[in-house]
């Protein structure tokens, strides 16, 4: 089996209807993890992730207990084979994946958890004061630049430095569009607005991550078997006493997913499998360490790639 990997786990924005299903109806012991998260939230997640409506998934509260229950659920096929990572990492919700797949925390409380973020996010900033944009073909620097000249209108600031030339900033919405207009006149590339609704990732997140605070201190943490590259400051952590503060920092903070990468790469990753749905990681990963082995594990195809790339036996 190839030495040296590391699991990444997604975030918001990789979720789809469907996501899960094919998955589960190959390996129908899956649908444990389905039930269990849906008898601790009271709806049927499985319906929910496998046939939507869309609508009701992209919802803040539902996609992100929607997204963790789906990587795990692909975690799960990983673990017949022994897949053993040296270090994980996620993508802001992903990082709560991680953190389960690293056994710091049960994956009931991470449902629980979860769940309680999205509101916090949803309930901290007015439905459609918010903006998401996606900046591209600006260094790191110029983007903060016009992210400090555009904060005269209001909040803005970079929520995720995702890879070399794609910078995601967030904010009030005025303040947004100005610095879209500021990065236009540096020479972006193009800018796109993204389907999401709540500033994460920026100072607006506070009240968020203070509410949020109280829940993860209620919660067991134990120290984790492989270290968690952090978000927030792309470190590693290990000790379940440094898990919370990271979590609670990680919502008003900047996501350095870039730094991550590298941090990952420099403790000897040369395997990345992005676990859970889409491929959004793996696409980015590619820009930031062109020469690292890429696998997935998200319905049984990717699956039976990433098992036979490892060189342990196809599950199917």
């Amino acid at each position: 089996m190839a030495s040296g990997i590391g699991l990444v786990f997604p975030g918001q924005g990789s979720q789809s209807v469907g996501m899960g299903k094919a998955l589960c109806g190959a390996f129908p012991d899956l649908k444990r993890v389905y039930d269990e998260a849906s008898s601790l939230l009271g709806y049927d997640v499985a319906a929910l992730c496998f046939e939507g409506p869309a609508e009701r998934l992209n919802l803040t509260e539902y996609t992100q207990p929607a997204l963790l229950v789906a990587s795990i659920a692909a975690l799960k096929t990983l673990e017949p084979a022994g897949v053993k990572p040296i270090a994980v990492a996620g993508h802001s919700l992903g990082e709560y994946s991680a953190l389960v797949a690293a056994g710091g925390v049960s994956f009931r409380d991470a449902v629980g958890l979860v769940q309680e973020r999205g509101r916090y996010m949803s309930e901290a900033v007015p439905s459609g004061t918010g903006l998401v944009a996606a900046l591209l073909g600006l260094t790191s620097q110029a983007v903060m630049e016009v992210c400090r000249a555009a904060s005269t209108v209001g909040v803005v600031a970079a929520a995720n430095f995702n890879s070399p030339g794609q910078v995601v900033i967030a904010g009030e919405k005025a303040a947004v569009e100005r610095a879209i207009e500021l990065a236009k006149e540096k020479g972006c590339r193009k800018a796109i607005h993204l389907p999401v609704s709540v500033p994460v990732h920026t100072p607006l997140m506070q009240k968020a991550a203070d509410r949020l605070a109280k829940d993860l201190a209620a919660v067991q943490w134990s120290d984790l078997k492989v270290p968690l590259i952090n978000n927030a400051e792309a470190k590693a952590i290990s000790r379940a006493a440094d898990i919370q503060a990271s979590l609670v920092r990680q919502l008003p903070s900047s996501v350095l997913w870039e730094d991550t990468v590298h941090t990952m790469g420099k403790m000897g990753v040369t395997t990345f499998i992005e676990v859970g749905p889409g491929t959004v990681l793996t696409g980015r990963i590619k820009r930031i360490l062109p020469d690292v082995k890429l696998l997935n594990v998200n319905d049984p195809k990717s699956l039976d790639a990433t098992l036979s790339a490892l060189g342990t036996r196809p599950a199917s």
